[in-house]
């Protein structure tokens, strides 16, 4: 259970998918003009990781990588089928992303419409993808843990985004420089807000 604590709370302040990685950029830059919308897709983000990574982990551990078929025999225990893990990984991604898109679009129509191209975008994002190959590196020692690292993961994304939409719609009242307007204000106060989660980096988890 402590070890399960820690990697959640790590996963959503030391190793944040946007300030420690910088990973799920570019849908993380265009939404996070507004608080709902970001919230909104920060929670599509949150759902997908909590539900793939289990699914992805026991993939990997019971039919993907080198002996993980040994459960089926011995004539099997050699085989190593890694070289699929991408496009099972990605396939996952994908099927749940599509059950996002049909839940958001019959439930919630206006967010549904606000973030437009980025919602089924999630499933090439990057940080979602991430987490799954970060955990086939971290090689954690059950589903559990997997599945508390995607949720401290996808929480940590969605406190970046929903953090970046509030101070952008802040700026909406202030004089910034013309050429600095819109995402060149927005990569600077990425750059700071990375810096700043570079604090937690010293916690002892």
């Amino acid at each position: 259970m402590e070890q399960m604590l820690n990697i959640f709370i790590r996963s959503i302040f030391v190793d944040n998918m946007v300030f420690a990685y910088y990973l799920g950029m570019c849908s993380f830059l265009a939404v996070s003009k507004n608080v709902k919308t970001a919230l909104g897709l920060g929670t599509a983000v949150t759902f997908i990781l909590v539900c793939t990574l289990p699914i992805n982990y026991i993939l990997e551990n019971y039919v993907l990588k080198e002996g993980a078929l040994a459960w089926l025999g011995e004539d099997y225990a050699d085989i190593n089928l890694s070289f699929l893990s991408f496009i099972i990984f990605i396939a996952v991604i994908a099927s749940f992303t599509q059950l996002v898109e049909m839940i958001v679009e019959r439930f919630a129509p206006a967010l549904y419409a606000s973030l437009g191209i980025f919602l089924p975008l999630i499933a090439v994002n990057c940080a979602i993808l991430g987490g799954s190959l970060f955990m086939q590196q971290k090689d954690f020692p059950n589903v559990g843990i997997a599945t508390a690292y995607g949720l401290g993961s996808g929480i940590g994304w969605l406190l970046a985004i929903v953090g970046m939409a509030a101070i952008r719609e802040k700026l909406a009242y202030s004089d910034i420089p013309k050429p600095l307007r819109g995402l060149g204000i927005t990569f600077i106060l990425t750059g700071l807000m990375g810096i700043g989660f570079m604090c937690f980096s010293g916690l002892k988890i």
